[in-house]
């Protein structure tokens, strides 16, 4: 006979009164097996061969969550004990401070006390590692040196800002008074896009010191060398080769005739060493390469320069793009708008639940002196550090992968003096769903990552190598549909199988560090949608040998207009108001809920993740239901379940299956179930936003199950499904140790 407990039908408005109703309704949406045909069920099949497991983790320390730079007036209300408390509530374990400065091209001083390398509050800054006064705020300082035209319109390139007394610097610690290698093996270079193709013969470049003594100019002969970096070729201009440059105005004639390029670029394999303006006291104001001002255009037969570039300081100007930037800068010039929360306020505030924290250290636009006063620091204060993420998206910033690692074993050597038992790794990329390219080197590779590997293979420092971390947000902002959802395992299965094809050393584990559905919210964050993306998210990342996950964001800033002002959402698990108090959660805090609180066993027990799979497809094969079943450390096992049809309902039976014993079997005795849909959770949209109604909570129930026990999934919902098998069904052959973050755990 099935076990079964069938739907009821819910009176009138008539008939019950509205609470009573109301009570009845939730009554009925806790109800998980329903009654269903056992003809129409279909089949969730677990493997549970002992040998066929295909991840294991911990929760605090592969179940996580972000912290990044939010406003100012934001911390002092946020950093509260009502307001954590609510978002601790969530279950996400282990925290990942986001360093955000190196994304506007800022130094950071991540303690405002510290020494200046000049006099004046100028130069390089180190912060002061002796814990002295509590630090609760940090900020960014913008680089006087930057050649970057930022499309935000927070910052503006030297090289076409109209003022020759300002200049754009590549970074210091890219030269070979650093790298110990020649300064050809990491060329820095700058490029500019004049937005259409133009007619050019000739190039300005106003050097001021160090300049460059040789160096190639170039045009692009595909689309878009940054974004499409393999469908073209840098061509070098007939008379762009320069051997012996002598710094001051160069104008150069590239070719006789003019060609139609939309973008050049200056490369620089030679400097001078003469020192810039800042005088030569400190050896790294004379290594690198610095430019004043950039102008393309032609030469015409009287001999007059005619330019074509935009030359203003604002993002009007002519866009310019380079491989590095000094991270000279000055003290009087500071981003207050944003809070790097302090370290101490951030360890002592509670939201890392004591445990061991990831933290990061500024790298692109930073010293390693910087970087290991920081670490210093924070071991002093007795502050548990679990990984430390060196520098922050350098594919976003164009940097090359030659330089990043050049960069990376400089900050390695600097941290492990401090600590040899740090675990660092990057590099920390932007969301990406497949490989990133850049332009072939000299043996024509192109993977970015393949090519940091290579790197430190070369240098014998591939153990520095602790963990890869990135980014992961897989769809284009404003642009989703319901038919994504379909797409999203898949998606990150990829990607952790790119890296690995790309070289990832054996035992290296992959940590996912930032992530949310697209890099710009709407209101796929706040709907039902969210729920399911990120429960189905997480399910194949784990699944597919990822070791950690990190939600966000964990700070709820509230809701922005996104989509142009059409669709608004918010990256947070709730709706806040003008003053950060938190009005209601959203889709994404019950997902959370799910994830860490029902799913898992809340704890540092071992989990171990079995493959499992259903045969619920619609018409045009797309997986309706996907499902990922885990042996928790009390013996439950933990099944979660999610239906992706938004109009359907599916009745499914759960079989375990043994290869090993060629036995079946099923869940038996009381089981828990716990259900997030769109029965529980409706966004609704209005002219300030929206609202939702019904907002949770989640739908729980215990059964008693059986050999014949039917589970309905509601349409557009996520359920867990936990208890035993029979004490018989699975074999005792667990006595065996499994690979976990770097370390051989015993099996619980």
């Amino acid at each position: 006979m099935n076990t079964r407990v069938c739907k009821n039908q819910i009176p009138s408005g008539e008939q019950l009164a509205d609470s009573a109703r109301a009570l009845l309704a939730l009554l009925v949406l806790m109800t998980a097996a329903v009654c269903a045909p056992e003809t129409l069920a279909q089949t969730i099949r677990v493997d549970i061969t002992p040998d066929h497991a295909v991840n294991t983790f911990r929760p605090t320390e592969a179940l996580g969550a972000g912290v990044d730079r939010i406003p100012r007036v934001a911390t002092d209300k946020i950093f509260t004990e009502p307001m954590l408390k609510q978002i601790l509530s969530a279950g996400w374990q282990t925290v990942s401070y986001r360093q955000n400065t190196e994304l506007f091209v800022e130094a950071w001083h991540w303690n405002p006390q510290g020494t200046w390398s000049e006099a004046g509050d100028k130069g390089y800054f180190v912060g002061n590692s002796a814990p002295t006064e509590i630090i609760r705020h940090s900020y960014g300082y913008p680089l006087p040196h930057a050649g970057f035209s930022q499309p935000d319109g927070t910052g503006y390139s030297r090289l076409t800002d109209g003022d020759v007394h300002t200049y754009w610097k590549s970074n210091p610690y890219l030269a070979k008074a650093y790298t110990g290698e020649d300064d050809s093996l990491l060329p820095q270079w700058v490029i500019a896009n004049l937005a259409s193709p133009q007619q050019i013969n000739a190039i300005r470049i106003a050097w001021t010191a160090p300049f460059a003594r040789k160096y190639l100019v170039q045009y692009w002969t595909g689309k878009d060398p940054i974004y499409h970096p393999t469908e073209g070729a840098w061509l070098t201009f007939p008379g762009g080769s320069i051997t012996n440059g002598t710094g001051g105005d160069a104008t150069i004639q590239l070719s006789r005739t003019s060609l139609p390029v939309q973008f050049v670029r200056v490369w620089m394999t030679e400097s001078s060493n003469t020192c810039d303006t800042h005088g030569s006291a400190d050896p790294r104001n004379c290594l690198g390469y610095a430019i004043s001002e950039l102008y393309l255009g032609t030469l015409t037969a009287d001999g007059k320069f005619h330019d074509v570039i935009r030359h203003t300081a604002d993002r009007a100007q002519t866009n310019t793009i380079c491989s590095s930037v000094d991270p000279w800068h000055e003290g009087s010039v500071i981003n207050e708008r944003g809070d790097q929360v302090g370290f101490d306020l951030f360890y002592t505030s509670g939201i890392t639940r004591g445990l061991p924290a990831m933290i990061p250290v500024a790298m692109l636009y930073d010293t390693p002196e910087n970087a290991a006063a920081e670490i210093a620091y924070i071991e002093k204060r007795g502050y548990l550090i679990s990984y430390v993420e060196m520098g922050e998206e350098p594919d976003g910033k164009h940097t090359l992968p030659e330089d990043y690692g050049a960069l990376y074993l400089q900050w390695a050597t600097a941290l492990h003096r401090v600590d040899p038992k740090l675990k660092l790794g990057g590099p920390i990329f932007e969301g990406v769903n497949k490989d990133i390219e850049v332009w072939p080197d000299a043996r024509g590779k192109t993977s970015w990552m393949g090519r940091f590997f290579d790197y430190l293979k070369l240098h014998g420092r591939l153990a520095d190598l602790s963990f890869v971390s990135f980014e992961h947000y897989p769809f284009e902002p404003c642009k989703l549909q319901w038919s994504a959802l379909y797409e999203e395992a898949d998606l990150v299965r990829h990607i952790l199988q790119v890296w690995r094809d790309d070289g990832l050393p054996p035992g290296v584990p992959m940590f996912i560090t930032e992530s949310n559905i697209a890099a710009g919210d709407d209101e796929s964050f706040v709907d039902i949608f969210a729920a399911l993306w990120w429960t189905d998210y997480v399910g194949a990342f784990l699944e597919a040998g990822g070791n950690a996950v990190y939600y966000f964001h964990y700070i709820p800033l509230g809701q922005s207009l996104g989509c142009h002002g059409t669709s608004p959402g918010t990256f947070g698990m709730f709706t806040v108001d003008s003053n950060y108090e938190v009005k209601q959660p959203i889709s994404q805090f019950f997902a959370g809920q799910m994830i860490n609180l029902e799913w898992v066993q809340p704890g540092n027990g071992v989990h171990r993740l079995f493959p499992s799979e259903g045969d619920i497809h619609d018409g045009a094969g797309h997986v309706l239901v996907t499902s990922y079943a885990v042996l928790r450390p009390d013996g439950e096992w933990s099944l979660m379940l999610v239906n992706k049809d938004q109009e359907n309902s599916h009745p499914v039976r759960i079989v375990f299956q043994d290869q090993e014993s060629k036995k079946d079997t099923m869940l038996t005795g009381s089981v828990d179930v716990a259900t997030f849909g769109s029965e529980q959770y409706q966004w609704h949209s209005n002219i300030k936003g929206g609202t939702a109604d019904p907002d949770g909570p989640i739908a729980k129930s215990s059964i008693a199950a059986g050999a014949r026990t039917i589970f309905t999934l509601p349409k557009a919902s996520v359920t867990v499904v936990r208890g035993k098998l029979a004490s018989d069904s699975f074999p005792a052959k667990q006595n065996k140790s499994y690979f976990f973050f770097g370390s051989n755990i015993g099996s619980n």
